[in-house]
């Protein structure tokens, strides 16, 4: 390799890079020294779900790479989310203004350059910020995501799954913090150590040492993350009426005082967009990339049972057409399992000035193809706004390791005036759905007995729903019954259920839990709250029912649901509920 010369290097970057199809332009390939703007580098638009890992020491340029893919894959049609870290991605919705010293970059690499704006949505964890506020319902979020946020052990995480058991079972549904510490407070109290001794695996004191990190939560002001309207995220899969992607850009002020909770809204994030989207196969461009910054903060102690979740979610979320980038300093933050998964590499410069740098700067440069670059020297060398880059052709080959200098992006690289986010917030159709929080029945309610407070009309297009209670001794009826066989048969099946549905009524037959919401879709885990038997029992009852819909084979299992786990059973990966309003 170190007798080939300028020309041959060239030759081969050229021909490795010369590819069929729309492609994602990084910038222009620097040989012995010298920029070559014949020799473009670039990612096929393709492969863009096969994942991806940007790298680099803090002040190399990561986020200016960011940005400037963003911009590309909105200009090709593909939505794109961002986490914003420091404030600078805002810059998107504005257009940049050339200079002396920018012409002069993008003519050395022959970039056409043109300053632009991007249709960007603006959002905020909780309204944390200016943007539309993103929640999640505490059912949604699951007992692994949640543990992670609390910091558990696997002892304590494992009796947190249970209490969320516990809840499946009996119709308390989790919607914030204080739904989820009046479960643990009823499950400790003389009223609940029945239900406690029966769950088994859950003790008193970690049950106790739970409800404490839960109040420690609610202390530090994060119970605003959690509850309704729940964000729903195919709202990241739109595009501009122009036919450009919208970039969803989440605004993260407060990071460094929560960055627990950041990275696992993240994860929260995609694990939602795993369970929702279909399997796709192969597409001409992904549905969504998805840049996941700060990376390390996801793999930092965490568990095992998190890991796999992750490993999973990273794993199989490419067939339904989301790619993932993860963004930290060096690969080495990512676990190699998920490491392996991420085909295309840009790598900003590394820093050696302790063992531990070094020691870094060798496993990077073990994760790279052989080249004819010294990457040692390459990477501890390379300018600002530089990178060492391979990614996958078309053919899910590596191409050659490439020296590059990147394109510079076509809007502002900084933040926009707080002027226009907000005024860009103001007329978001997304601020009329998740702008104002809702409170409604819930497990808090139904364990202390207190009605929720009002919350409104409800959304467009659904009907009021009456905020009461069923008696305790309501019995159910065989309507009930047949509802929740039809109910389980779509869910098993994947399509709508065979069994006939019952006639309209001329007034409502049954009382609901009155939970209104502004959410898009009407999410199935907001199943109507009933008292009458253990839901154990009416389980049992729904494996005969669903005998002639589903076939002898499945009744053994819906009984299964019933007597070991119940609706437990049909949660995701994390955890997760797979049985929101949608």
């Amino acid at each position: 390799m170190a007798n080939k010369t300028a020309a041959e290097k060239l030759a081969t970057i050229q021909k490795g890079y010369t590819l069929e199809g729309a492609t994602i332009e990084l910038g222009a390939a620097i040989i012995e020294g010298e920029v070559h703007k014949e020799a473009q580098v670039r990612l096929p638009l393709a492969m863009m779900n096969r994942h991806g890992l940007v790298a680099g020491a803090t002040g190399t340029g990561k986020t200016v790479t960011l940005h400037m893919m963003a911009e590309q894959l909105s200009t090709a049609g593909v939505p794109v989310f961002l986490a914003d870290i420091k404030g600078d991605l805002s810059g998107l919705a504005t257009a940049a203004a050339a200079s002396e010293k920018l012409t002069a970059r993008t003519e050395s690499i022959g970039q056409a350059w043109a300053g632009k704006t991007f249709p960007v949505e603006f959002l905020a964890l909780g309204g944390d910020g200016n943007g539309v506020p993103v929640r999640a319902t505490v059912t949604s979020f699951g007992p692994i995501l949640l543990s992670r946020v609390m910091e558990l052990n696997d002892t304590q995480e494992s009796s947190l799954q249970l209490v969320f058991h516990f809840a499946d079972k009996n119709n308390l549904e989790l919607i914030d913090l204080k739904d989820l510490r009046s479960v643990i407070q009823f499950l400790t109290s003389a009223e609940g150590k029945d239900e406690l001794a029966e769950l088994g695996g859950l003790s008193k004191a970690t049950a106790g040492v739970i409800l404490r990190e839960l109040v420690n939560l609610e202390a530090q002001g994060l119970e605003r993350f959690f509850g309704e309207p729940e964000f729903d995220t195919a709202e990241l899969l739109r595009t501009a009426p122009d036919g450009r992607g919208v970039i969803s850009c989440l605004e993260l002020p407060t990071l460094q005082t929560k960055p627990m909770l950041f990275s696992t809204f993240l994860m929260w994030l995609l694990a939602d967009l795993f369970e929702d989207l279909p399997e796709a196969g192969d597409l001409d461009k992904p549905k969504l990339v998805f840049f996941l910054d700060e990376a390390h903060l996801l793999f930092d102690g965490a568990s095992k049972a998190f890991l796999d979740a992750i490993t999973t979610t990273v794993r199989l979320i490419r067939s339904k057409g989301v790619g993932i980038f993860f963004v930290t300093q060096t690969p080495k933050d990512v676990p190699a399992d998920v490491l392996g998964q991420l085909a295309n590499r840009v790598q900003h410069a590394l820093r050696a000035f302790t063992p531990e740098d070094a020691k870094a700067l060798k496993a990077t440069i073990s994760t790279f193809p052989v080249s004819d670059y010294d990457l040692e020297e390459t990477l501890t060398s390379a300018g600002i706004g530089e990178a060492v880059i391979t990614v996958m052709n078309e053919k899910g080959a590596p191409t050659p390791v490439a020296h590059t200098r990147l394109r510079a992006p076509e809007s502002v690289m900084g933040p926009s005036s707080e002027e226009l986010v907000k005024s860009t917030v103001a007329g978001s159709a997304l601020l009329v759905k998740y702008g104002t929080a809702v409170d409604n029945v819930s497990a808090y309610e139904r364990l202390t007995g207190k009605a929720a407070a009002s919350t409104g009309a409800a959304a467009p297009g659904l009907p009021p729903v009456p905020g009461v209670v069923p008696s305790p001794g309501a019995s159910r009826s065989q309507a009930d019954v047949d509802a929740e066989a039809r109910r389980i048969e779509e869910e098993i099946l994947g399509r709508p259920s065979s069994r006939p549905a019952p006639a309209p009524s001329p007034g409502p037959e049954r009382v609901d839990s009155g939970r209104a919401t502004n959410t898009p879709r009407t999410r199935a885990s907001r199943a109507p709250q009933r008292s009458g038997p253990p839901a154990g029992d009416m389980m049992g009852d729904l494996a005969g029912a669903l005998g002639g819909a589903l076939g002898g084979g499945l009744k053994s299992m819906v009984r299964s649901m019933g007597t070991q786990l119940g609706r437990e059973l049909l949660r995701g990966v994390f955890g997760t509920s797979s049985r929101r309003r949608r």
